[in-house]
């Protein structure tokens, strides 16, 4: 991060409420409702990931379910791009791709109307956190069966310890990673 950010990352951090053990013992949740009920704080967030969708030519963004919508909404709105959202398998009418991930417990699947990315978009993925990585990495293979380049990802926070950055990869089939917040 930048040091022009630096006053946007301390805002955002003071507005991250510590829920321990949430949802279970030993997990410190971290909570980003107050940063969304704070104005100031969530329109700093929403111009700084929309003025990254312009830099780097997005022409829609996709939001991950569920708090990846709530962020990737108004940014979509803010750089004057279309929103997608990638969904829970089962959550999309009409005729979608569908992709399977790992999880820590077990695995799960996303899935995206095939009609909403096409071989023209440049897709920028957002979502609050970067945690292994596997619904990022999920959100990018469907992008790519779609047809469609992936501009990036940014996400709010990224719990570096996990390793998400690098499930993503380098070179061409990699995707350029921005977090405002790394811990």
């Amino acid at each position: 991060m930048t040091s022009t950010a630096a006053p946007i990352r301390d805002l955002l951090l003071s507005r991250i409420r510590d829920v321990p053990d949430y949802p279970k013992p030993g997990v410190l949740f971290k909570d980003i409702t107050p940063l969304l009920a704070d104005p100031v704080a969530f329109t700093a967030l929403t111009e700084h990931l929309a003025e990254l969708c312009v830099r780097h030519g997005a022409t829609k963004v996709v939001g991950l379910e569920a708090r990846g919508f709530i962020l990737a909404a108004p940014v979509a709105v803010r750089a004057g791009l279309g929103f997608v959202p990638v969904r829970k398998a089962g959550k999309l009418p009409g005729a979608t791709l569908t992709r399977a991930y790992e999880l820590e417990y077990g695995t799960a699947e996303i899935e995206v109307h095939a009609e909403d990315l096409s071989v023209d978009d440049r897709i920028m993925v957002i979502d609050d956190v970067l945690a292994t990585g596997g619904t990022a990495e999920a959100s990018l293979e469907l992008i790519r069966q779609a047809g469609a380049d992936v501009a990036g990802v940014s996400v709010l926070m990224e719990l570096g310890f996990l390793g998400g950055r690098a499930r993503l990869g380098t070179g061409l089939r990699g995707a350029p990673v921005e977090a405002l917040i790394t811990l």
